[in-house]
């Protein structure tokens, strides 16, 4: 029997330099000239690719090669003679530094839209090019709105930035894995009919996926086509009856894969994809496509082929939200391997951080390889090692560039997470390196509290994410102070680390339900000084109490929190013996899994107090 080639190991984190402002002149110059050619007044430039997803491809990395921007969000308008970039509210001290600002305006779209500033900024009259498999229909439709009031009308394009990106890098090969039921506790098969049965009430005779981590939940499947998600990238067609259609690169495909997928899912190359959506909308038949993330070219092959339309939300996004005991035995085993790795490297950072000369970089990489030896197949995102006025700047990436050297004393925030074959991490600490100021103690305190209040909450069935984030924020509102960030996100089980549709901030407003992973993550952070956040992962589960009518949450992740950072004065007694219980568990489960200087780390840092 022909076996699956194995895996190889990521690349887990670089530190290489990926903008250079002084190409973006000589891009932007390329690309107006190619722009007038298709005689067109300006152009579109998103950070996304097909699928829509955090994570792109380096052949997708359309909008970091024109404007140098490489954060996970945002958008680009190049007109003839004016440009903006449109990031929000996490970026706006990482853009101006990776872009030309001479050329560039970097708009904060948390205080202006795209929209309206386009609608400012361009000639009435204008046509705007955008490539239609690149944006939403939804997306285009609010763009359109401020738009067209003063005679600016969008046109589907072909894309220039594709024409003159001359050393375009190739598209992914990673290969593709076959999950057994031992780590996935349902087959596609069950998920197959669950899944039609929901068809049945909307009355849909197909279904199109183009998000990829719902490909992988609904067939079992996982890749290695963008960085630290474990995706397959590719498309989807699920018909009533009959067997889907599953539209993958064909030099993905082994023998191994069609015997496994055999039954389960018909295997044809992405290059049918539109053929495919076409043929169905000749057919009449009733389709259903999610309007937040499909290409808004997949509505209008439909819409103008003649197809029935249902526009609605992924109809895979909120079972897999909803782990089963498998999924949630596998993120369990995940946290301790992590714990473990992560034991191992707060006990380290402890003994080597008052040594001076440490680095954002020694320290990633040592933690990687703590990881490493614990079984990490990947990073799920890049690390965010901060040190100082870094640890202020939320999504912030070191490079080799702005690689800086820790100072005694000065606060570390480290957010990272792995992936595990068993499941998906994600976890911050801010450390201390030496003494500590009121003020940050203050501040630390209100923040440890909030991600208290989240830990020990209990709610009835049907609360939103939304309807809990003030929980989290309240001591901080106290003070006059707040966070520009959710207080939590969806997890995904060995996919996404970013998973909708569930989370905890005011965007929100899906009830939580039983067996959804999120995170718990609120923080702090004084600009140009230091950064503050707590995040723990925590499952929703039925709670022992009201008769099966409220929830609360299991706290999955299993470090210490640094108390020498803790105002004692500020916690309410509920509040420590939540800390000394949590510490307690730690030491009971990760202690015996420690050895030496580590296990004795870990018995001092889960003192009581």
């Amino acid at each position: 029997m022909h076996q699956t080639p194995p895996i190889p190991d990521a690349v887990f984190q670089t530190f290489d330099v990926r903008s250079d402002p002084s190409q973006v002149a000589p891009r932007l110059a390329a690309l107006r000239a190619r722009v007038a050619e298709q005689g067109l007044d300006g152009f579109l430039i998103p950070r996304a690719d097909v699928h829509q997803g955090e994570y792109v491809p380096d052949c997708d990395a359309r909008l970091e090669y024109i404007t140098g921007f490489s954060g996970s969000a945002g958008l680009a308008a190049i007109g003839t003679k004016t440009a903006a970039l449109f990031v929000d509210s996490r970026y706006t001290i990482q853009a101006p530094q990776q872009t030309d600002t001479t050329l560039l305006t970097v708009v904060d779209t948390t205080d202006t839209k795209p929209g309206e500033w386009i609608a400012d900024h361009f000639s009435t009259g204008a046509k705007l090019g955008f490539d239609p498999w690149l944006h939403t229909h939804g997306q285009i439709a609010e763009l359109e709105k401020p738009l067209a009031a003063v005679g600016i009308t969008l046109v589907p394009s072909k894309n220039p930035v594709d024409a003159i990106w001359q050393d375009r890098p190739h598209p992914p090969q990673g290969p593709i894995e076959v999950l057994g039921h031992n780590r996935t506790g349902r087959s596609s098969a069950d998920k197959l009919t669950r899944l039609r049965e929901t068809m049945q009430t909307e009355g849909a005779d197909a279904v199109v996926f183009t998000l990829p981590e719902s490909l992988c939940w609904l067939f079992n499947i996982r890749g290695r086509d963008v960085p630290h998600s474990p995706f397959v990238l590719g498309f989807a067609i699920v018909a009533k009856s009959g067997i889907p259609t599953l539209f993958v690169d064909p030099s993905k495909l082994i023998e191994e894969h069609r015997t496994a997928l055999a039954g389960i899912a018909e295997l044809a190359d992405k290059a049918g994809f539109e053929v495919a959506l076409a043929a169905l909308a000749a057919q009449g038949k009733t389709v259903w496509f999610d309007p937040a993330t499909a290409p808004h070219q997949v509505r209008t092959l439909l819409s103008e082929g003649g197809a029935k339309l249902i526009e609605k939300r992924d109809p895979v996004l909120l079972p897999k939200a909803k782990k089963n005991a498998v999924e949630l035995s596998g993120m369990r085993e995940a946290q301790r391997n992590d714990a473990v790795a992560l034991g191992r490297f707060l006990a380290w950072f402890e003994r080597r951080a008052p040594q001076g000369g440490l680095t954002e970089i020694d320290i990633v990489r040592k933690l990687e390889a703590f990881r490493r030896d614990q079984g990490a197949l990947d990073i799920s995102f890049d690390t965010i090692s901060g040190s100082g006025p870094n640890g202020a700047i939320v999504h912030y990436r070191v490079s080799d560039t702005s690689n800086r050297t820790l100072v005694p004393g000065e606060l570390m925030l480290v957010d990272s997470g792995a992936q595990y074959a068993s499941g998906t991490t994600d976890i911050t600490r801010t450390l201390s390196t030496g003494p500590v100021t009121a003020a940050q103690q203050d501040h630390f305190t209100r923040v440890l509290k909030g991600m208290i209040a989240i830990s020990r909450a209990r709610f009835p069935v049907g609360t939103t994410g939304a309807q809990i984030d003030i929980l989290a924020r309240q001591f901080l509102w106290q003070a006059g102070l707040t966070y520009n960030h959710g207080t939590g996100h969806g997890v995904g089980a060995y996919l996404s680390v970013h998973e909708g549709p569930a989370g905890i901030a005011p965007r929100y407003t899906v009830p939580l339900e039983e067996g959804m992973v999120l995170s718990n993550e609120p923080g702090f952070y004084l600009e140009g000084q230091y950064g503050i956040r707590i995040e723990n992962l925590v499952a929703v589960k039925t709670s022992e109490i009201g008769e099966g009518k409220y929830l609360d949450f299991e706290t999955l992740t299993l470090t210490p929190i640094d108390t020498r950072l803790i105002d004692l004065s500020l916690l309410e007694q509920a509040e420590r013996d939540w800390l000394n219980t949590y510490h307690a568990r730690i030491r009971e489960e990760i202690g015996p899994l420690l050895e030496g200087e580590d296990k004795a780390w870990l018995e001092r840092a889960t003192a009581a107090i």
